[in-house]
């Protein structure tokens, strides 16, 4: 895949998670142009061009970054700091999908400039149906600037 194709960056551990995710992408049409990274180290070099991905056309930058909290090596608001901090990422949408029910996790979110903090539903039915909600959002409705 081609960077320029890139309009989804999905962070997530849990693979049943981002299977789940996938599909119902990908039922809506929307996973085409997806990647996804296992882990918040993962991302982070992904989103700066460094690491394994340090040949990475960084001008290309993902249209959303669907971001999970709880991960192994660097965490989700971690994550969420370093694109929101950094002036050329921070105009990155980057929505929280997590089971965290935690009020402290979802106030630094909000601390740090999260445009969007979904709790995961439990039943597939509705995971699949949030997950399209939010990827029509983001990917289709929602306008940024080029």
């Amino acid at each position: 895949m081609s960077d320029s194709q890139i309009e989804i960056l999905l962070v997530e551990d849990n693979i049943h998670d981002a299977e789940m995710t996938i599909r119902a992408l990908s039922k809506v049409k929307l996973a085409n142009n997806l990647v996804h990274v296992k882990d918040g180290e993962e991302a982070l070099d992904f989103i700066f061009g460094t690491g394994q991905y340090i040949h990475r056309n960084i001008q290309q930058r993902p249209k959303v970054v669907l971001l999970d909290i709880k991960m192994p090596k660097v965490d989700g608001i971690e994550v969420l700091r370093q694109i929101k901090t950094n002036e050329a990422t921070k105009s990155i949408p980057v929505v929280i999908m997590t089971s965290s029910r935690e009020e402290q996790d979802l106030i630094t979110s909000y601390q740090l400039g999260v445009n969007s903090y979904v709790v995961k539903p439990v039943n597939f039915e509705a995971f699949a149906a949030a997950v399209s909600d939010l990827g029509l959002y983001w990917l289709i409705i929602n306008q940024q600037p080029i």
